[in-house]
């Protein structure tokens, strides 16, 4: 690839890279050709192991902003002069690319997965029903990543180039954050663990009576001790819909599957689910796959996970929540 590429990314707090970040950095070592790593935050720590590292540090550029983010991006693609420019696709470039990539006579494509060495980018349309492949002509191309390959440390101290920015003048201020309690956020994309509950966990028992509050104090019990993310099938989550008992905690954000989200961590684990094709081709990209479930001729036994326990959730859950906290 000619292309002179820059990877954009926002720290922490602390000044360090997320994991978003840092995977778009191992994604972008296998294209080949001039590789820059362009940072913007309040403080910086450069990666180690890139050639060159281009800096916008300041106060003012500690929170997501449109305005100072969009000029920061700008300044530091005209001071690379970068014709491919990859950057995570978080909330906040989600925001600011597109405005830069007008500014600068270019194209923006978002959820991206992956990159080629000849240039084609691929993502998928239509609930990922449809994988297109795109090539552009014009540049420079913007290209938000939803997933990289898991970032692998390398030595060698970067060239940091500090690189000013003329901001315009900032109408917005941020005053403060308001968010869940983390105990109470369930869904976690950058946990090593995703765990699928399904519509089996509200029907009756084999004492023929439902338990669903149980069920609850299970999952969160199992979630608290693991820091796993949470996902749903859709029979479960429609389940409000028909009147029935469910758990409070899931909506349809927690759904995985054609409708819902595709999520990206490295193991995964289905409970009380059957395995249908809809809800499984959200796990393509879940790499060790394992599920309970009492039916050992469910979709999960037919191929579509590594292993299957043939046992009661309940029963399995309630161990591994005793074992964890043991």
């Amino acid at each position: 690839m000619d292309d002179k590429i820059l990877i954009l990314a926002h720290t922490e707090p602390d000044g360090s890279l997320g994991k978003a970040a840092l995977d778009v950095i191992e994604t972008s070592r296998a294209l080949g050709g001039s590789l820059a790593v362009g940072l913007v935050g309040e403080k910086v720590q450069p990666p180690r192991g890139v050639p060159s590292v281009y800096v916008v540090e300041g106060p003012e550029f500690a929170q997501s902003r449109y305005a100072s983010d969009a000029a920061a991006a700008e300044a530091l693609c005209r001071a690379t002069g970068a014709t491919l420019v990859l950057a995570p696709g978080t909330s906040r470039w989600t925001r600011a690319l597109p405005g830069v990539a007008q500014r600068l006579n270019g194209r923006v494509d978002s959820h991206v997965v992956t990159l080629d060495s000849s240039g084609r980018a691929t993502r998928w349309f239509y609930r990922q029903r449809i994988e297109a492949v795109l090539t552009r002509c014009e540049r420079p191309w913007f290209l938000l990543l939803d997933a990289g390959l898991p970032y692998q440390p390398r030595d060698g101290e970067p060239r940091v180039e500090r690189v000013s920015v003329t901001l315009p003048p900032l109408r917005t201020r941020v005053t403060g954050l308001v968010a869940q309690k983390s105990e109470q956020q369930t869904i976690r994309p950058d946990a090593d663990l995703l765990l699928v509950a399904g519509a089996g966990w509200t029907k009756k028992q084999k004492d023929g009576q439902t338990h669903v509050e149980e069920a609850g104090k299970l999952i969160l019990g199992f979630l608290a001790a693991t820091r796993a993310s949470l996902g749903s099938s859709k029979s479960l989550v429609d389940l409000s819909v028909e009147g029935q008992s469910v758990l409070p905690f899931l909506s349809h954000l927690n759904q995985v599957g054609q409708t819902g989200a595709t999520p990206r961590h490295p193991k995964g684990l289905a409970t009380c689910c059957h395995g249908e094709e809809p809800h499984v081709v959200g796990w393509r990209f879940i790499q060790e796959r394992r599920a309970v479930n009492l039916d050992p001729n469910c979709g999960w036994a037919r191929g579509k996970a590594d292993v299957l326990y043939v046992a009661d959730a309940f029963e399995v859950v309630a161990k591994l929540n005793a074992l964890l906290h043991a």
